[in-house]
């Protein structure tokens, strides 16, 4: 990156200043390097001489003046060196450098933007993990959209990534739905049964219970509800899960490994690790209950692990799972949780620190919920009353694509309008089909001028010097950004950037491409341009690329 060599040229000044004793540079001094926001200001800037005057005892300015004065240029990076205002130092760097950027494009094609941020660490991602009650919707799109998509950055910044998915198989909930199931299969065969509204609603209910008929007749007609609800609640989350999976398939979304929350409970994992946190102090006996002493972590109140009447809480089962990711070796665990569950984030980074981990060995991110609109109005959802849209319809009507990639287009913190009817347009106004547009547009370039045999693709006879053009220029610099972009969306944990990015880089691309002709009777300058559009192909397919997103060569 030409932000990497800027830093490590001025770096090295540094170094040069200190060793001749020209001014004193603290241990642990970090150099902060930005881009400015008036373009006037140069290429980057850098404040070290605000920040190293007053442990100098000497004015800014000062600091700056010899400061530049030791930097060597050999190389011919910078065009111009400015001190500005009270101290601060503007960068202009020389087209040459600038035309670098192309060339290490067309080097590292499918490379370009990857980097070892990462290396050595060892993470898991673990993300959607609906319980298997119903049919995946909207909100778990969403959530597999930005777990997917993270877990491809980290990968690419370097990082070994595990996809897991944590199957909530144990508990009350899925007793509720074998009770749901059983009572419309007991309605389908002829008895008179009051529906109740505490049971799962939708018409996935009905299609499961005719399951259960054609499989057993009337079997199970008489049966008790303790008899055949673990015969049924089996049945429907098994194949409730069977088309989470297919579902998520569809989506583009795999997993290395499908965790069952009943293995902890059957392998006495749960039992062990509540033994062990009692034996440490960290749970303790209240009112015949069993309590995790989480106030002393950082939480609001102590939580129940197991309720007076034997019966354990998610907290407990939740502790064990988090137990087992660390005991795999894993150095960071990222969770991505739904909004519902931002009052369990605490208590969850407590047990994390009583488990014996840092709080920083746990990232939980929560994915907010998505307001889905259909012609201006919005579409309300509910699992349990059977009012909801899945991801399958969402996926019929609109594509992955354009679902994976507006699924992204903003924080996962942050609310999401999903507009169905502005995904399926084919304009400028729909991102996806902005940014595919410009990949495909490009690809149409390449075909033209393969047709006409005007053998553009010959790097030795590129003229970059042609490119003079100040959104040419701009274009370039926007190119150069990429790799930062991608490690950032790393380090951050925040996948909406690279959309971002892309979609600023397509508009710039569009308005260049109004304006400007490619393929052209001047040869040198068609060439030029040639070598940019291609670089511009190659940055958008591999941003793209790391949505899960298709990079179309036609559309």
């Amino acid at each position: 990156m030409i932000k990497d060599k800027i830093l490590e040229k001025l770096n090295r000044t540094l170094e040069q200043c200190a060793d001749k004793d020209i001014f004193q540079v603290p241990s642990g001094f970090e150099l902060q390097l930005e881009v400015p926001r008036a373009e006037e200001h140069g290429d980057f800037a850098t404040n070290l001489a605000l920040n190293l005057a007053k442990p100098n005892r000497c004015s800014p300015r000062d600091i700056a003046t010899s400061f530049v004065e030791q930097l060597a240029d050999g190389d011919g990076l910078f065009l111009e060196v400015e001190i500005a205002g009270p101290g601060f130092i503007n960068l202009v760097i020389s087209p040459s450098a600038w035309y670098k950027v192309l060339d290490e494009i067309a080097r590292l094609q499918q490379n370009y933007g990857r980097s070892e941020l990462g290396r050595g660490k060892y993470v898991q991602v673990e993300y959607v993990s609906a319980n298997p009650t119903g049919p995946l919707h909207v909100g778990h799109g969403r959530g597999a959209a930005v777990g997917d998509a993270l877990a491809t950055i980290l990968q690419a910044t370097g990082h070994k990534v595990e996809r897991e998915y944590y199957i909530n198989d144990a508990g009350t909930q899925i007793d509720t739905l074998g009770r749901s199931v059983f009572l419309r299969y007991q309605q389908l065969l002829g008895r008179q049964i009051e529906f109740p509204e505490t049971c799962y609603q939708g018409d996935y209910i009905q299609v499961l219970a005719k399951e259960m008929k054609e499989i057993h007749g009337d079997s199970y007609l008489d049966s008790s509800e303790e008899e055949a609800l673990p015969v049924f609640s089996e049945h429907a989350a098994r194949r409730i899960l069977e088309g989470i999976r297919k579902d998520l398939e569809d989506f583009g979304v795999h997993y290395d490994r499908w965790f069952s929350e009943n293995s902890l409970y059957e392998n006495g994992t749960v039992d062990r690790v509540i033994e062990t946190l009692k034996a440490s102090g960290h749970i303790y006996e209240k009112d015949g209950a069993l309590w995790f002493r989480s106030t002393a972590l950082g939480d609001e109140k102590d939580r129940v692990v197991v309720r007076g009447n034997g019966m354990t809480t998610y907290l407990a089962s939740d502790l064990a799972y988090h137990q087992d990711k660390y005991l795999r070796g894993f150095d960071l665990v990222i969770d991505l949780w739904g909004a519902d569950h931002h009052g369990y984030v605490e208590r969850m980074y407590a047990g994390v620190v009583a488990l014996g981990k840092k709080r920083e060995n746990l990232k939980l991110l929560l994915v907010q919920l998505v307001n889905l609109l259909r012609k201006g109005k919005q579409v309300t959802m509910s699992t349990r009353a059977g009012e909801f849209v899945t991801l399958e319809d969402v996926i019929d009507e609109v594509g992955r694509d354009a679902a994976r990639f507006i699924f992204l287009t903003r924080r996962s913190d942050s609310p999401l309008d999903f507009d169905l009817e502005l995904a399926k347009e084919k304009s400028a106004d729909n991102p996806v089909y902005y940014v595919q547009y410009a990949h495909a547009r490009i690809s149409s370039i390449i075909r033209l001028a393969d047709e006409r045999q005007l053998n553009l693709d010959s790097p030795e006879k590129v003229d970059l010097t042609r490119l003079s053009l100040p959104e040419e220029m701009a274009l370039i610099k926007q190119l150069s950004l990429y790799p930062e972009v991608v490690e950032n969306s790393a380090r951050f944990l925040e996948p909406h950037r690279i959309p971002y990015y892309l979609t600023q880089l397509a508009s710039a691309f569009h308005s260049y491409y109004k304006h400007n002709r490619i393929i052209q009777d001047d040869l040198s300058l068609a060439r030029a341009r040639y070598y940019l559009v291609k670089a511009i192909r190659i940055v958008v397919g591999n941003g793209l690329g790391l949505l899960g997103v298709s990079a179309p060569e036609q559309m």
